[in-house]
């Protein structure tokens, strides 16, 4: 039954699938509830849900009431929350690409690629839920992979898309599976010499504490976060700690901070795609005051005077998107391949690569053949030389007189005389 169902879902474009006893399937298709046929029973659901939790886990499952997990059903790679309900038990699958996202796959902005270029720092990414925040970090985290030699350790819960290696080392950790928790994820991947550290969500004080003190200790740090707007996003880390301690938090977030990217997904019917639109935020030393000072009100006007440092407010973001011509609409049938690259060799721009031409030369005239070289001509045989008479004399008749017949017969019968010798 849920083969059948993720299927119809992954070929009507669906990014969600929710399932309750004895109501029918409802998809999520651009943003909006669409239901399907039958209601679905308990029974199916108790079965379903059986085959998906391992026995050892079916304990915490009554204790804790839900239980997530990662799961490929039928080449579609889904994540699935299984929880109790009033009816009995119910799902939300969330249907996830099966592609290895990049930033122009998600048609993301090219800006964001300057957060490549700095090798520590913390980068949240921030959204409302279901906006694409995993798929923006997963496209970061792949541009590294495709362009840089890092280790990078990704805590995730669970894991969402697994990554191909190729010039990076990736270790993926899932909470619950290979680590308790994110605090202790984080804590032991300070142990593990990584150089990016990709933290899956951001919610409780402590895990914020450890995220903060791994960007303070010089690495990358890219985490998620729920708000709608960079001030939120600040407003939201800064308030979940004590009065006492907000003035270091703040201090550490001013320090620490290297992008904040909002983003939510519009609707672009002319192109029939979901598209990100985004808010972003990179840091300098008027972000850095603000941010220790505690008055985040005054990001708006940085953000919109910003654009020579590559911010972007909603407004300009949208406006972007209208004027954008190279749309990816076709992502799942793109194979990024990764950049030929020295080991140990961080090459965000491709003229860096040795052997790489930096322009194309132009070819200003055609390229000509060379003509084939000319055959010299055989000198005539020495018997033809010596068959042309060396002297000839002409003579018109007309202008001789009949008195000199004779002599003229006696030189032509001695000029054929001499010819015969030579012959021989």
């Amino acid at each position: 039954m849920l083969d059948a169902l993720i299927k119809l879902a992954r070929t009507k474009c669906a990014s969600d699938l929710h399932l309750e006893s004895g109501r029918p399937p409802v998809l999520r298709i651009d943003g909006e509830l669409r239901a399907l046929g039958e209601s679905v029973s308990s029974e199916t659901l108790l079965a379903v849900s059986r085959k998906l939790i391992r026995k050892s886990d079916w304990p915490l499952f009554y204790e804790k009431g839900s239980y997530d997990l990662s799961i490929t059903i039928c080449k579609v790679r889904c994540r699935i929350n299984i929880f109790k309900t009033v009816r009995g038990i119910g799902m939300a699958v969330r249907i996830l690409s099966s592609f290895q996202p990049t930033v122009a796959k998600l048609n993301l902005n090219p800006d964001l690629l300057e957060i490549l270029r700095h090798p520590h720092g913390l980068v949240l990414v921030c959204g409302p839920t279901g906006s694409g925040k995993s798929s923006t970090m997963a496209a970061l985290i792949q541009e590294i992979n495709l362009k840089k030699a890092k280790h990078i350790i990704t805590i995730e819960n669970p894991i969402e898309y697994h990554f191909e290696l190729y010039h990076s080392f990736i270790r993926q950790r899932e909470v619950g599976r290979d680590t308790p928790s994110f605090s202790q994820g984080l804590i032991d991947a300070l142990r593990e010499d990584p150089d990016v550290v990709m933290v899956g969500e951001m919610r409780e004080p402590e895990v914020m504490r450890h995220t903060l003190n791994a960007a303070e200790t010089g690495h990358l740090v890219l985490t998620t976060l729920h708000s709608g707007t960079v001030i939120e996003a600040l407003g939201r880390i800064v308030s979940a700690f004590p009065a006492e301690f907000q003035y270091g938090v703040r201090a550490q977030l001013a320090d620490s901070i290297l992008a904040i990217i909002c983003q939510r997904l519009i609707f672009k019917p002319e192109l029939n795609i979901r598209v990100p639109e985004c808010e972003i935020l990179f840091s300098n030393l008027t972000v850095k005051s603000v941010i220790r000072e505690g008055k985040f009100f005054k990001l708006n006007d940085i953000i919109q005077t910003g654009a020579d440092e590559k911010m972007w407010s909603f407004d300009r973001y949208r406006k972007w998107l209208d004027r954008r011509t190279d749309w990816n609409l076709n992502t799942s049938a793109d194979q990024e391949k990764p950049v030929e690259v020295p080991l140990n060799m961080d090459c965000t721009d491709r003229t860096q690569i040795p052997g790489f031409p930096k322009s194309r030369p132009k070819i200003t005239k055609p390229v000509q053949s060379v003509p084939p070289p000319k055959k010299k001509k055989k000198p005539p045989s020495r018997l033809i030389e010596e068959t042309v008479p060396k002297k000839s004399k002409y003579y018109e008749i007309g202008d001789l007189d009949n008195e000199n017949m004779e002599d003229i017969l006696k030189e032509l019968n001695t000029l054929k005389k001499s010819r015969k010798k030579d012959s021989f």
